[in-house]
């Protein structure tokens, strides 16, 4: 011990000086000194953040008002600091939430809701507004303006760390160009060094929010982001818990907090896809852990020296002969027609008996005798009244379930040995009824199984152990003894656990998905359109999926080739509800399943086959989830999840799929043209060489090359004032054209095609689906002055020829 703490241990009153200085911390002073684990780690990061914590809440505040976002944000060096000034054309914020929005810590309205949201724990801008009055000294200053509104709310403001409230320097109104809107005006330290970052954020942002309009002003450039929709995200509702995503001390908390008297109405009120039946199998899941298993026993036979009649007859003697007889005698003939019979079914068949007695012989049987007549037939199906005779009877139960259980290589000495030492348990146990919990099932076989391997010098290894446990358990059965009532379960910690286990274990249906708003294959692929200039594009968004009881969706969107950069790693794009992920990419499980994946299969190049593929390629996922399950509070990487890495991959090779048949197509049509080409070279030399051996006319190769090809080959003849176009399918398939000649001048007769008329030229339009190795002629009438152009749509240029 050091001679301070000497000093500290000796000294009298020490406890209570040290008692005295203690005191509790508020969140806000918390991370005043851990502003790190929000991502305001340094000045580059710093302004990244705090973009992105603004952004993602005017994003938010539009779309809950359903309003198209038209986003502002404005950096521009101010002295030592850099001003950030973000506006959104959102609803607004009244002028009491205000305050406490932008001043206060952990203050927001989404903590709770079990709904796809970009933030959730209320710290985001309010953190941005932490970090710049730590670094610059100045108060935040908000402008807000609600529809209707005259005019707009103003406060300058600054948090109070010591109580994490918000201290306000100003408060007023002032004027404003916006009908309605939110504009957060900071100063902070920071630099420009992540500009790219920055960008790639807005960028990123503008690709999974492509109903969204957004412009960057930076000091030395200006981005504009356009809206490639109108169409606004669905609407989300709020979903209560589902059972698989309850940890014990939530479910103590909602057991307190509930009306609900039993644990059916319970499991009904306050969980997600939990009807009747889904509750009775969870209660059921409940009573097997709660009161135990009750196990089940070969009733006597005929030729064994227990009787149950006569057992029952003594119990009961006392209500007449004739009632007696006849109660015994039923009991024991419905007894016997079970293969296994428990307790509880015992108890059944005596009460039911027992009632149908008292009306035929106007006697009563009251609790006591009933309970009498069980426990008397009951040690009888056991074997009778002492242990020895009831291991003699269940051992040889026992033996048929060891022997099912086990594999044919155990000699039967072993099995005996085991039955035997089972049957001392069972025999021995202290509940009479013989109802055993899985524990206990599981002590009774391993301490048996020990047993036997030292005395009997026989194996019985995991996975035998496992069968016999296994067997047994599957042979007793749920008993029907009711539920304690919520109010118990909440005040008794084991059966709490007991009935969160019992909900893990049920197979109940996937949460809705309602709660969830993907961007949808579509949009995906529209946003990637709107900011990637590409030749080739796929999206995919899978159905939904669980993790600890939240709902998620995976969207995965491939853009490839055109002005992609080719000579660097392909850029991956991680996304969570909506808001790009730019820092911490090693960390993300987005990473590792790209990582993982074989890209060569696919068609793109990838050193060993294994890492980022360094090809053409712009990789994006999004990961929807009412709860992102993120690697830290400042929300940069998902974790690794299996359920989620599972679906990334799938919703990635999904996309990558559609990305090979494009490259083996390209290829295809690139072999086709190489082909097309030397075709074109070689076949003039021919017919050139041949016209001199036969000194006959030229020949014309034309049509001659379409049918080498095997292409759509449409020629062009003109009589007079008929212009008659011939389309000839050589291919292997039918063909789905749609041929428009441009003239110049108006035409006549057009057989059924269509004719538009559009400055001075009239598009004369068909519609043919040539069937493969016929043709079609299509005819009208023109002016023979007029010029013609013919155009064909429905075939890759490499599979047509046209001679028009």
């Amino acid at each position: 011990m050091s001679s301070y703490q000497s000093e500290l241990g000796e000294g009298e009153g020490i406890a209570e000086e040290l008692a005295a200085s203690q005191r509790s911390i508020s969140i806000a002073e918390f991370f005043e000194k851990n502003k790190h684990m929000l991502g305001f780690d340094s000045g580059a990061r710093a302004v990244v953040t705090a973009v992105k914590e603004a952004v993602d809440n005017a994003l938010d505040a539009c779309e809950e008002a359903g309003i198209p976002p038209d986003i502002y944000v404005d950096i521009q060096e101010a002295g030592d600091y850099y001003r950030l000034v973000v506006e959104d054309n959102g609803p607004g914020i009244t002028k009491d939430q205000i305050p406490k929005i932008f001043g206060k810590l952990l203050y927001g309205s989404r903590f709770h809701k079990r709904e796809q949201n970009r933030g959730q724990q209320g710290i985001g801008i309010s953190a941005a507004v932490l970090y710049a009055q730590l670094t610059s000294g100045k108060p935040a200053k908000i402008t807000s303006r609600t529809q209707g509104s005259d005019e707009a709310e103003y406060f300058e403001l600054i948090i109070d760390t010591d109580s994490n409230e918000p201290e306000i320097d100003h408060e007023g109104t002032t004027t404003w160009d916006r009908p309605h809107g939110t504009r957060i005006e900071i100063e902070l330290e920071g630099n420009m060094r992540a500009r790219q970052q920055l960008q790639d954020y807005v960028k990123h942002t503008a690709v999974v929010n492509p109903h969204a309009r957004i412009e960057l002003v930076e000091p030395a450039e200006t981005f504009k982001f356009e809206r490639a929709t109108d169409q606004l995200p669905a609407e989300t509702e709020e979903i209560r818990p589902h059972p698989h995503g309850v940890e014990l001390g939530t479910l103590i908390k909602m057991l307190d907090a509930t009306d609900s008297y039993s644990v059916s109405g319970f499991l009904q009120n306050e969980f997600t896809r939990v009807g009747s039946k889904t509750a009775d199998s969870v209660i059921d899941a409940f009573r097997d852990r709660y009161f135990g298993r009750a196990a089940s026993w070969e009733p006597p036979k005929s030729h064994e020296d227990a009787d149950v009649e006569a057992a029952l007859q003594a119990a009961v003697s006392n209500k007449g002969k004739t009632a007696t007889a006849a109660f015994a005698s039923e009991v024991a003939d419905r007894v016997a027609d079970f293969d296994r019979i428990s307790h509880p079914q015992l108890a059944d068949v005596i009460d039911d008996v027992a009632n149908v007695i008292e009306d035929e012989h106007d006697v009563r049987f009251g609790s006591t005798v009933r309970e009498n007549a069980r426990e008397a037939a009951w040690r009888q199906i056991l074997g009778g009244d002492s242990d020895d005779e009831v291991r003699d009877s269940l051992r040889g139960d026992l033996y048929g379930i060891v022997d099912d259980a086990t594999s044919t290589r155990k000699d039967d000495a072993a099995i005996e040995g085991l039955a035997d030492r089972l049957a001392a348990k069972f025999a021995g146990a202290e509940d009479a009824r013989h109802r055993f919990t899985l524990a206990e099932i599981e002590e009774f076989v391993t301490r048996s199984a020990d047993a036997t391997e030292e005395y009997d010098d026989a194996t019985f290894g995991e996975t035998a152990r496992e069968n016999v446990i296994e067997a047994l358990w599957a042979r007793m059965l749920t008993v029907p003894d009711d539920p304690p009532s919520v109010s118990s379960i909440a005040d008794d910690r084991d059966a709490a656990s007991d009935l969160v286990a019992g909900m893990r274990q049920t197979d109940i249906i996937s949460p809705p998905t309602d709660c969830l708003a993907p961007i949808t294959a579509e949009l995906v692929e529209e946003g990637l359109k709107k900011e990637f200039d590409a030749d080739f594009y796929a999206a995919e968004t899978r159905d939904a999926s669980v993790h600890g009881g939240d709902p998620f969706i995976v969207e995965a969107g491939i853009a490839y080739g055109g002005d992609l950069e080719s000579e660097s790693s392909a850029d991956v794009l991680r996304f969570a509800n909506r808001v790009p992920l730019v820092y911490q990419r090693g960390a993300c499980a987005t990473t590792d399943v790209v990582k993982n994946i074989n890209w060569r299969n696919y068609g793109l190049d990838q050193s060993g086959g294994s890492g980022i593929p360094t090809d053409a390629v712009v990789i994006m996922v999004h990961v929807a989830s009412t709860n992102v399950p993120f690697t830290s509070e400042s929300k940069d990487a998902v974790a690794n999840v299996p359920e989620i890495e599972s679906e990334i991959e799938l919703a990635l090779r999904e996309a990558a799929r559609d990305l090979k048949a494009y490259l083996n197509k390209r290829r295809s049509m690139q072999q086709r043209r190489e082909k097309q080409n030397k075709l074109a070279t070689v076949l003039p030399r021919m017919a050139e060489k041949l016209t001199e051996v036969t000194e006959r006319e030229p020949l014309n190769i034309d049509d001659t090359m379409a049918r080498i090809m095997n292409n759509v080959l449409v020629e062009r003849e003109r009589d007079g004032d008929t212009v008659r176009l011939t389309v000839e399918n050589n291919a292997s398939t039918n063909a789905d054209l749609e041929i428009t000649d441009i003239v110049t001048a108006e035409p006549g007769s057009a057989n059924g095609a269509q004719i538009v008329a559009m400055d001075d030229e009239w598009f004369v339009k068909w519609n043919p689906t040539v069937e493969s190795g016929s043709e079609a002629v299509l005819e009208y009438e023109l002016d023979d002055a007029a010029d013609c152009q013919v155009s064909v749509d429905g075939v890759e240029d490499a599979k047509l020829t046209v001679n028009a």
